[in-house]
């Protein structure tokens, strides 16, 4: 029988029934949700997450889905690592880090303090890929490696370049950096060196390229800008059904179900986002369906050649009369739509769907046969609205009423604080970020989540629209959570018509080299019940610290004592330091020495 007969026969029929778009659906694609978001994906130590609408800080959460207006802090000891589509961000210790702008055209990070390491492996001819720091913008042009050290005592800049081509705007003024060079940034003006020599970040990092390039890709059966899809080469294994084709089976004990070892969040604009625990737990939940194959549960990627375009989860919700205030869902099967719970587009919808659905010319569902709605989990509402583990939660119903119930595209659960900030609240044992020079105009600032939660309980639970959002801003100023990151905005692309300043090559720096040590962060441990990836240690062994020339010397975070109540935003000043009176505005502390026996060995070998 043809594939295409039997894929019908599977289906029912995928028939579309939605009006005909009005005057104001023309403007929907300008409203839709980017197709892709950035992926923590791995974390050693304390590493905090600020999400875009809450004042306060949370713990950090693997597999949560950053965009626009997120924030990371790696505290002292810690380092992180995000993917976004193929490229990875990785964090040292003491680095203040954010999303102004993540869309399909522009990747626009602050970097307030700290080091910053890009491998950047795509990069269209039109975007955009920025990092913002005190000193000036930082645009990369290529791809490449890319690391950018901010200095939060000395206002001071790096930019390195191993592999690409960067250029940095600053006061009117653009200095390009190519490979094998470093630029150092200050006030004051700039400098260009050869390439400093690598220190123990530049090793680690080296050590996770070397992990990632490891890796047998096979059959090469994902796109490179699938956000996730290189953990899928290193757990599970590749298989090919005779039906589906490669299918990819995941490394999980038997009677394991897809979005069973997770929680549900709210992440705007998409709404309930699934976060799953296990290490691999990304792509196979934000692209691609599950089926049940030879009585285990295989994922399908879908077709190739399209671009992937990211979903909060691919699951079908089942609620209403008969289950009280309990609700349930089920995965999403082969060549099954998925439709948002929003009013999207129209183009949204066929580009989300057309690498699973054959007949994707169209806007909404009626008469679906859910191949997999025999395998819904359901808990209850308050433990999904409050991101509680679903394992543990779960809640039995007769098969004969989960047979009969409505499908439904969205749970109808308004969201409470704790399904935004879902690693709980802590204290804030940091400084406010410092403002940055942007040269492309970030979005408006956020409107908080205590605003937008009104709205969101008239919305019945689905995510505000963005004419929402601009109503609220301009009717409750108060609302709108003002960060203070852009101090100046220099003129750039979609910001100024007329022509940029002309790239410089400034003389090489003359400074007297400064040495910096860092502390060694802790080793990360495997999610409970899975198998542990191999650390890149073991697969690329770091050569010994050489030092790194002129580079910044981090500031030593004051310690807070406990607090019942995270500290407030609005403060003008940072809180107190353990043991110590209250720091006046503006003022600094005193920068450390660091290692002075080791600085002045490596300055004696110098000469």
């Amino acid at each position: 029988m043809n594939r295409f007969v039997l894929a019908s026969l599977l289906t029912a029929a995928i028939l579309f029934a939605q009006p005909p778009a009005s005057d104001d659906d023309q403007n929907a694609p300008q409203d839709d949700p980017p197709s892709r978001v950035a992926r923590l994906n791995w974390m050693s130590g304390d590493v905090a997450f600020q999400p875009a609408t809450v004042d306060e800080w949370t713990n950090a959460t693997l597999n949560y889905p950053l965009t626009t207006g997120d924030h990371i802090f790696v505290n002292a000891g810690g380092r992180a690592e995000m993917q976004i589509d193929g490229n990875a961000l990785r964090l040292d210790s003491n680095t203040n880090f954010g999303f102004l702008n993540l869309t399909d055209e522009t990747i626009q990070i602050s970097l307030s303090e700290g080091y910053l390491d890009v491998r950047l492996r795509n990069i269209g001819r039109d975007e955009v890929f920025e990092i913002d720091t005190p000193n000036g913008a930082v645009t990369l042009q290529r791809a490449g490696d890319y690391r950018i050290d901010a200095d939060a005592n000395r206002d001071i800049t790096l930019v390195t370049v191993r592999d690409g081509q960067a250029e940095m705007y600053q006061d009117g003024n653009s200095v390009l950096v190519t490979a094998h060079q470093t630029a150092r940034f200050t006030d004051s003006g700039q400098q260009v060196n050869p390439e400093y020599p690598a220190d123990d970040f530049d090793n680690f990092v080296a050590s996770r390229n070397g992990a990632e390039d490891s890796v047998n890709r096979g059959g090469d059966y994902l796109p490179d800008d699938m956000t996730g899809s290189e953990d899928l080469y290193t757990y599970g294994r590749w298989d090919r059904d005779p039906l589906y084709g490669p299918v990819w089976v995941p490394p999980v004990d038997p009677g394991w179900q897809p979005y069973t070892t997770g929680r549900w969040a709210f992440v705007e604009p998409w709404g309930w986002t699934w976060v799953d625990d296990a290490p691999w737990g990304f792509a196979p939940f934000h692209y691609g369906r599950w089926v049940m194959a030879r009585g285990s549960w295989v994922w399908i990627p879908g077709e190739r050649r399209y671009r992937p375009v990211y979903s909060p989860a691919l699951v079908g919700f089942i609620g209403g009369a008969g289950f009280g205030v309990s609700i349930g869902w089920f995965p999403l099967g082969p060549r099954e739509p998925w439709i948002p719970s929003w009013h999207a587009s129209r183009r949204y919808i066929e580009r989300v769907n057309v690498r699973y659905v054959e007949n994707v010319n169209v806007i909404n569902v009626t008469n679906i046969r859910y191949m997999n709605r025999q395998n819904v989990t359901f808990i209850s509402q308050a433990d999904f609205a409050s991101a509680r583990p679903v394992r543990g939660s779960v809640i039995r119903y007769a098969p004969g009423q989960i047979r009969d119930a409505e499908v439904l595209s969205a749970p109808h659960v308004v969201p409470l604080r704790a399904s935004v900030a879902v690693g709980g609240p802590r204290s804030a044992p940091f400084v406010r970020p410092r403002p940055v020079v942007a040269r492309t105009p970030p979005p408006p600032a956020p409107v908080s989540f205590q605003a937008r939660q009104r709205v969101l309980a008239q919305n019945n639970g689905e995510p505000l629209r963005p004419a929402q959002v601009r109503q609220l801003r301009s009717q409750e100023p108060a609302a709108v959570i003002n960060r203070q990151e852009v101090r100046a905005i220099g003129r750039g692309r979609g910001n100024d018509s007329r022509p940029g300043p002309q790239p410089q090559q400034p003389q090489p720096s003359q400074a007297p080299p400064v040495f910096r040590q860092r502390p060694q962060p802790q080793q990360d441990q495997p999610a409970p019940g899975m198998r542990p990836r191999p650390q890149p240690e073991q697969l690329s062994p770091a050569p010994a610290v050489r030092g790194r020339p002129d580079a910044p010397a981090m500031r030593q975070r004051p310690e807070q004592q406990p607090q019942a109540q995270p500290q407030p935003r609005q403060q003008a000043a940072p809180p107190a330091p353990r043991g110590g009176a209250e720091r006046p505005q503006g003022e600094r502390p005193q920068q450390q020495r660091q290692a002075p026996q080791r600085r002045e060995a490596q300055q004696d070998d110098r000469r």
